[in-house]
């Protein structure tokens, strides 16, 4: 939440749905928020909070029989002040596709099931990079050596004719970073980059994704559940609860003054190096509600600590901004509302 300069991306008051003969899954759920140049957002919740829809729904990948249902996804063009909505655009048309890898790249959450088992890495990422640029295959192998080396990989002039399954998590991880960066993109979309990964590659992963940010200047959208790579890598945070937004404010006063409970959860359920031995960590009460059994009123409330009878449990409260760069979707604060 930057007002000094425009954002790069804008989503606002997104729905995507999956309709099925089962009934209807809202996955996400009038989801808003911004994202600034040379700006990391966090996006933290749950499994099943809609985080990673939220980012297939951005690169319009979203698998059948999801579809977005309502809102805008506003792409800022570069070099001027037009935007172009996203949303408008068909799901396979070139323009979506130019953008798709071109203006916004997408690190997967699990590398080894992304990669083709019957292509080299290398193979794979040359493909990616002649999609978008004009480049003979001398020209375009030269450049994924080039970048599996700006990633740190050992030896790239080799590693580039591996498979993915002879290269271990944290070198694919580093992999899938270098095609995500190929045709230099504005956007990096990084859907739990550390998962399955030892603390000392995670370490390394989060490293080299900020430096590449220092050098490179791209936004990135880092998907995660765990708040301490959060806390470390986040400029603003986006706290998502089935769907939705319930909170949103800079790093700092979402770690320090968090207002919404379900954040507040979050935070205690954090171990800390100043506990006792053998204190038992906080747990959010219940768990996640059923995709086609959404509460009415307030989607936390049967698992909030503050909740309040008949108001929780009967209307729903919408995004109120409590100061210049942070807003909550909760009760508690009606009257703090800012004019």
């Amino acid at each position: 939440m930057n007002p000094a300069q425009p954002p790069i991306l804008s989503v606002e008051n997104l729905h995507t749905y999956f309709r099925q003969d089962e009934g209807v899954v809202r996955a996400v759920e009038g989801a808003s928020f911004d994202l600034y140049p040379g700006q990391t957002l966090g996006i933290v919740g749950e499994s099943g909070c809609g985080k990673s829809v939220t980012a297939r729904s951005i690169l319009r990948i979203v698998e059948e029989p999801g579809r977005i249902e309502q809102g805008n996804i506003w792409l800022q063009q570069p070099g001027n002040s037009q935007r172009v909505d996203l949303t408008t655009l068909g799901a396979d048309s070139q323009e979506i596709r130019n953008i798709r890898g071109g203006e916004i790249a997408l690190i997967f959450q699990e590398p080894m099931t992304s990669f083709s088992a019957f292509h080299t890495v290398g193979n794979q990422i040359i493909e990616a990079i002649r999609l978008h640029q004009k480049l003979s295959p001398k020209e375009a192998r030269e450049r994924a050596i080039d970048l599996l080396g700006q990633v740190g990989i050992p030896k790239p002039e080799r590693r580039i004719d591996e498979y993915a399954f002879q290269l271990s998590g944290g070198l694919r991880q580093r992999v899938m970073i270098a095609m995500a960066l190929s045709s230099d993109p504005r956007i990096l979309i990084a859907d739990e980059p550390t998962t399955a990964l030892d603390v000392t590659t995670q370490a390394q992963i989060l490293d080299l994704l900020r430096q590449l940010q220092e050098e490179k200047g791209v936004s990135i959208i880092l998907i995660t559940h765990d708040m301490g790579v959060i806390a470390e890598m986040a400029d603003d945070v986006v706290v998502m609860y089935l769907g939705q937004v319930v909170e949103e404010g800079p790093v700092d006063d979402i770690f320090h003054a968090p207002k919404h409970p379900y954040t507040r959860s979050l935070l205690k359920s954090i171990p800390s190096i100043l506990a006792k031995p053998r204190t038992k960590l906080a747990t959010i009460t219940g768990s996640i509600p059923h995709p086609y059994n959404r509460p009415v009123g307030c989607s936390f409330h049967p698992r909030c600590p503050d909740f309040m009878p008949g108001r929780c449990d009967v209307a729903e409260p919408k995004l109120q901004r409590l100061s210049e760069r942070q807003v909550v979707s909760c009760f508690l604060y009606e009257q703090e509302v800012k004019p």
